[in-house]
């Protein structure tokens, strides 16, 4: 059995996205696309527009033959760590493998290369890297600097699609997962003063101009359709996650993934008498990104620790399946349930309950909702 898989958010789900599962499906010429999907969290630290299960439904309308939810650690998580649990979710499914996902440039064996670069960490490599971020430079123009001494290509580290390929590479080197690699470079013109494309404006792009009619052009109508009629409840979100800063533990605000050399002190600081932007703005520097300081308050709320994750990771989980297509259920839930009557460890169910409440967290963030499925039962399309 030939699975093709993908690795994806979809919030929400563009033309991009179903051009990828339809390239995916047709160039693998697998059996059966599967999609693993984060929650209704992304990795950047924003919450998802639409439920995961709307999102999963999505997926299986533009190709896909079943959906799996990528955990909350993981999903909120740095690159690294992303790629790190999606791979390891992978490894859950007994067949003949192939990862798609978008990149910009390069091929199959450039990505491979890079991996075992990287993955190695030569003496070169670390003292490259620490030379460049003794002179102030930020962590990502040190760690290309290190790559690129080494050999590599800078050109695949420079973009974010080529950058989480690069981790999925690492992260299947790591795991000794044998994967055949399936890179599928983006299409899409330039960008205009709306800030959107032609047809193929990325996901960050639709959702800044949600308001704007154009967006229509650039989804599917099933997905254009959901997302438009979806409640904007950011402002809810990040009023909660800034609370939640201000009365949090400052040891527990430490054991969040990136919350390293102070930065906790300087975050709580911040939390009196500033907005959630004004935290994000003043936080940030060369070395701290934006998305870096929203992923941390993100994952704060969630109360997702990077001790506990690393111990996830060590621990095989069980697929969680979104959705799946109607006419191929029979054939590929098989491959993707658990085994009868195996019995849970409590590091297993430990996570499961974090990305459980992180659904209720969404659910209440949310409310009322058009789509209501609090027991997250598996949906047919």
């Amino acid at each position: 059995m030939k699975i093709c898989t993908i690795i994806c958010e979809l919030n929400p789900l563009h033309n991009g996205h179903k051009y990828l599962i339809e390239r995916a499906r047709s160039l693998s010429g697998c059996d059966f696309t599967v999609c693993v999907m984060s929650g209704c969290f992304t990795q950047r630290g924003e919450m998802c527009r639409n439920d995961k299960f709307v999102r999963a439904a999505h997926a299986v309308l533009s190709g896909a033959d079943a959906v799996i939810e990528l955990p909350a650690p993981f999903a909120v998580a740095p690159a690294e760590i992303f790629a790190r649990g999606a791979v390891a979710q992978l490894k859950g499914l007994d067949a003949d493998l192939t990862l798609a996902f978008g990149c910009e440039s390069g091929c199959a064996e450039e990505f491979k290369e890079a991996a075992y670069i990287l993955n190695a960490e030569s003496r070169l490599f670390k003292r490259t890297l620490a030379d460049w971020s003794e002179r102030g430079e930020s962590y990502i123009k040190s760690y290309s600097a290190a790559f690129t001494a080494c050999g590599g290509n800078a050109e695949l580290i420079s973009s974010p699609n080529n950058i989480l390929g690069v981790e999925y590479a690492k992260a299947a080197l790591q795991a000794g997962l044998d994967l055949t690699f399936l890179p599928v470079k983006r299409i899409g013109a330039g960008y205009r003063d709306d800030g959107l494309a032609d047809n193929f404006s990325s996901a960050s792009g639709i959702r800044a101009n949600a308001d704007n009619p154009a967006v229509r052009r650039n989804m599917p109508d099933f997905s254009y359709a959901d997302f438009i009629a979806a409640r904007n409840c950011d402002m809810r979100f990040e009023t909660l996650a800034t609370d939640f800063l201000y009365l949090c533990d400052r040891e527990n605000l430490k054991r969040v993934y990136g919350c390293t050399e102070g930065l906790e002190n300087r975050l709580k600081k911040l939390a009196f008498g500033n907005t959630y932007d004004e935290i994000i703005e003043k936080a940030s520097s060369k070395r701290y990104s934006k998305s870096r300081i929203r992923r941390i308050l993100t994952a704060n709320l969630l109360g997702l620790y990077a001790d506990e994750t690393q111990e996830f990771l060590l621990s095989p989980q069980p697929l969680k399946v979104l959705a799946v297509k109607k006419d191929a259920a029979d054939k590929i839930l098989p491959l993707l349930s658990s085994k009868a009557g195996e019995e849970k460890s409590p590091t297993v169910s430990k996570c499961e309950e974090i990305n459980s409440r992180a659904y209720a967290l969404w659910r209440y963030l949310n409310a009322p909702l058009s789509y209501d499925n609090p027991n997250e039962k598996m949906i047919l399309i």
